[in-house]
């Protein structure tokens, strides 16, 4: 069992350094990233005037799911009755204004919590398209009822946390549901549900191997599986080949879409399970979404190894560690009757 403060901050400190790391190469191909940093590719984090690594949506998404669950907890306790993807939608009403959008009159009540007086979380690091026109139409998606036809991997780089929060029999559940307010593809939604399944697995104690064979099972009883089935197969055979890292990556693709950018992060978390800086190393020098495939397996290897086998220096430049580590650390313990807690997470 791995449900312990280092686990936790180990996940989403893991995915904040992965998703810096490949921010500045994310539109850049292999060969251009080779020009510009060594035949290795980009090998550490970039600092900006700040003396920081920059973070992009992705991570702020993260956060901001965090949020979200943490609302519906305190909503489920104090008034017995909770609907948590409906929460962790206006949560992302509130990424979205952090994001320049304009506020709106029937959404006024929702704008609090201290997420939004985080002055750094309004910068605006290339967020995703389909989260954006999603969220911007008000509508909530659900799998029943898709808002669109996106598996963009904006669904499954966010739900780390939940993988964190809730336990192996309702995190996929939970996730698919969550991805599905902004991706209606069954590839956007269930790659979501998969790693949040692995986390989970991770955290009771399986190895990463057997959280995500564990996970394939689980995929194969859902509707339309057979495409995140089938690459995520293909990344475990690919582990125990020879191939160097980055044609190994290339067979898997380029990360953009979510069963993609699930199975390049699981190739890199699997090759390099002991050696968190190897598998971020990898997971960022292709081709594709490396920020988006840099989070994934930072959170997977994160929530593995913990805070203590990921390298001091990248902890300390990562933008906005104090406010993720306090994210991480209220995930793990949980709704808290005090007035600190209900004005960080207040349930409605």
């Amino acid at each position: 069992m791995q449900r312990a403060q280092e686990f936790f901050r180990g996940c989403l400190i893991g995915g904040a350094i992965g998703d810096a790391l490949g921010w500045p190469v994310e539109f850049n191909k292999h060969d251009q990233i080779v020009h510009r940093y060594g035949s290795n590719g980009i090998q550490d984090l970039q600092l900006v005037s700040s003396g920081k690594a920059e973070i992009t949506d992705d991570t702020q998404m993260t956060l901001f799911t965090a949020e979200g669950i943490l609302r519906a907890e305190t909503r489920g306790i104090r008034r017995g009755i909770c609907h948590p993807p409906s929460v962790v939608f206006f949560a992302y009403q509130r990424w979205l204004l952090t994001q320049g959008y304009p506020r709106i009159d029937e959404y006024e009540w929702i704008y609090d919590g201290w997420l939004l007086g985080v002055k750094e979380l309004h910068a605006r690091r290339a967020p995703g398209k389909s989260c954006l026109s999603a969220l911007s139409s008000r509508k909530h998606g659900t799998i029943e009822e898709p808002i669109n036809n996106s598996k963009g991997c904006g669904g499954v780089m966010r739900v780390a946390p939940i993988g964190l929060f809730c336990p192996k029999e309702r995190a996929f559940d939970m996730a698919a549901d969550c991805a599905a307010l902004t991706h209606g593809h069954p590839s956007g939604y269930l790659s979501a549900g998969a790693l949040a399944s692995i986390i989970a697995s991770i955290i009771e104690g399986a190895d990463i191997q057997t959280a995500v064979k564990q996970t394939i099972m689980e995929l194969k009883t859902k509707e339309h599986h057979e495409e995140c089935t089938r690459i995520l197969e293909k990344a475990l055979d690919l582990v125990k080949s020879d191939l160097p890292d980055y044609e190994a990556i290339t067979q898997l693709g380029e990360g953009w879409v979510g069963e993609e950018a699930l199975a390049v992060s699981v190739y890199c978390a699997l090759k390099y399970e002991s050696d968190f800086k190897k598998a971020i190393v990898a997971a960022v020098n292709h081709n594709g979404d490396s920020d988006s495939t840099g989070a994934i397996t930072g959170n997977i290897l994160g929530a593995y190894l913990g805070l203590n086998k990921i390298p001091v220096d990248w902890v300390e430049k990562v933008e906005l560690n104090d406010i993720i580590i306090q994210v991480a650390d209220d995930l793990l313990t949980g709704h808290q009757r005090t007035e600190e807690w209900w004005n960080r997470y207040p349930g409605y």
